[in-house]
């Protein structure tokens, strides 16, 4: 076998004769001298022996001593036609002659005789990157046509110890796997781990972290009760990704709960939080998109710090996209944020959604989010089955490059047996001092033909008229009693045109008035009150249905 052919084909031997034939060494033509020998003339001068080339050195005593592995196979079986001395090392002697797949069973192992088909047919080398081999440690295989023999080709093969390089990669795999686990198990905590459940609405929510190649991002969503029957929802999606993504999150939907307590309108939440989102890190910014839902109005009330739009399928299977407005992201500041409605009736669905789940790379935003009209158009079922539709339809996977979040909340229409457990009435209170004896009678003869059991009529009767006349006495018209019964709760509403709220005070004794909302605190299970959009207020309370008996 000569070693000489395809010795040039090693590391590094092609560039060191470029670098020879690009800088030739000056020869000296040694007679013209004169007398003077070889040997003293190199003494006279002090120079070094002459280094030589390449093809005059022993290329198995070189090979022999490389530190990597090196083989050497020839003809289409792959016969062995030597191992240096670090192959033998690492794997033992090997007997030449035999085909690889017998004498390399290693190599066999490991997958790398298709490589040497694939060089032997393209002339081109091939290699397989970090394989960890039967002594534990990992190579690097590359394997190189080297030269043809009576049209039998020969392989070199070169095996580069990478253990140092794998172990240290599979460190980082695990460091980044570990931080990963963590953000995504800081994540699902922060999140509801159950959604509270209105007596108007059936909600379902899914959340999907990214890959594994993806770290975890700041998606969030919330269901709120507000009392009364209203309900706020939320969803948002903080820039950024890993375990400071989900921190700001954290507080963010913290920040949220405890604002909806207030209930203000969308807007005025969007407002204070964009102030708290400056203040928790000026160089975060977070979508989000706050909703209330009134049964009363039929309409979803919300505002958008730049988030992706609602989208709601009405009964007819028609789906609406809000519009605006739509404010900047929260962390801007600066910015008036505004509000907006659109329409939630019986039978009707809404999504509320984060960009994971309609962008791609290789797509317009435009045309994800008209993709997911047309999925929502033809979803039908449970929340839940709406939800695990539209996230197939999407085309999301366990390897998803981005978190997505999704809250899909229906407005089921009533009707039948259950239909009787969801009744509304109302009263507008007109006139001077006969409004309050008016407003008794028409809650007692409401709550009656609603058969009411006699402890909760009376109750009911009771905090209806504490409620009116505090209106009438600080309140300005127009102003309206309102009744409604859920499958579990009573709720009794009354609003005037004055934007002033009242408060729970203790009265002492001599004072005539301030025992009102007192009593109604006392004997109600929640009680609350809010600004109504048109500048007055709504002052409300509820009382919980006894469960009926099995």
């Amino acid at each position: 076998m000569n070693f000489t052919r395809w010795s040039a084909r090693l590391p590094g031997t092609q560039r060191r004769a470029a670098a020879r034939a690009e800088h030739p060494v000056p020869t000296t033509d040694r007679r013209s001298e004169g007398s003077v020998p070889a040997a003293r003339a190199e003494r006279l001068t002090g120079e070094p022996p002459p280094v030589p080339a390449v093809d005059e050195l022993p290329v198995r005593e070189v090979l022999d001593r490389v530190p990597a592995l090196v083989a050497l196979v020839h003809g289409p079986d792959h016969r062995l036609a030597y191992v240096n001395d670090a192959y033998a090392a690492a794997f033992g002697v090997r007997a030449c002659g035999g085909p690889a797949a017998d004498a390399l069973p290693e190599l066999r192992d490991l997958g790398l005789m298709p490589l040497l088909d694939q060089a032997l047919r393209s002339g081109k080398p091939r290699t397989l990157k970090s394989r960890k081999a039967p002594d534990g440690r990992s190579y690097t295989f590359t394997c190189t046509p080297a030269a043809e023999d009576n049209g039998k080709g020969t392989v070199l093969i070169f095996a580069t110890d990478v253990t140092d390089h794998a172990e240290a990669a599979e460190r980082l795999r695990t460091s980044e796997r570990r931080q990963r686990e963590t953000a995504v198990t800081l994540q699902r905590s922060l999140l509801p781990q159950e959604l509270e459940e209105p007596d108007d609405l059936r909600i379902a929510a899914t959340y999907q972290p990214g890959g594994t190649e993806a770290a975890v991002g700041g998606d969030w969503y919330d269901v709120i009760t507000l009392g009364g029957g209203r309900t706020a929802l939320v969803i948002g999606d903080v820039m950024g990704r890993g375990v400071r993504a989900a921190a700001v999150m954290g507080q963010l939907r913290t920040a949220v709960r405890a604002y909806a307590r207030l209930d203000l309108p969308p807007h005025e939440i969007l407002q204070l939080l964009d102030g708290l989102a400056t203040e928790i890190d000026a160089n975060q910014i977070a979508t989000c998109v706050y909703a209330i839902h009134d049964p009363n109005e039929g309409r979803l009330v919300y505002a958008s710090a730049g988030h992706l739009p609602i989208l709601v399928r009405d009964d007819t299977g028609t789906v609406l996209r809000a519009d605006e407005p739509t404010g900047p992201p929260l962390g801007t500041g600066g910015w008036m944020h505004a509000s907006g409605s659109i329409p939630l009736g019986p039978g009707s669905t809404a999504v509320l959604y984060t960009d994971g789940l309609v962008e791609r790379r290789d797509e317009d935003l435009d045309e994800g989010i008209a993709s997911l009209e047309r999925a929502l158009s033809g979803a039908t079922g449970t929340p839940q089955v709406v939800c695990d539709r539209l996230v197939r339809s999407a085309g999301v996977t366990a390897d998803h490059d981005d978190d997505v979040a999704v809250l899909v909340l229906q407005h089921p229409a009533r009707t039948g047996p259950d239909g009787e457990l969801f009744r509304n009435a109302a009263l507008d209170l007109l006139g001077g001092v006969e409004a309050a004896p008016r407003a008794r009678a028409f809650a007692s003869g409401v709550l009656t033909s609603w058969r009411f059991p006699p402890d909760l009529h009376d109750l009911g009767v009771l905090a209806a008229s504490e409620l009116v006349a505090n209106s009438l006495q600080h309140g300005i018209p127009p102003m309206r009693l309102r009744l409604r019964r859920t499958d579990r709760r009573l709720i009794i509403e009354v609003t005037d045109g004055d934007d002033h709220l009242p408060r729970r005070r203790r009265a002492e004794p001599g004072d005539e008035s301030g025992r009102g909302i007192a009593i109604v605190a006392t004997i109600a299970s929640h009680w609350g009150s809010r600004r109504t959009p048109g500048g007055g207020k709504a002052v409300w309370c509820e009382f919980v249905l006894p469960k009926p008996a099995d």
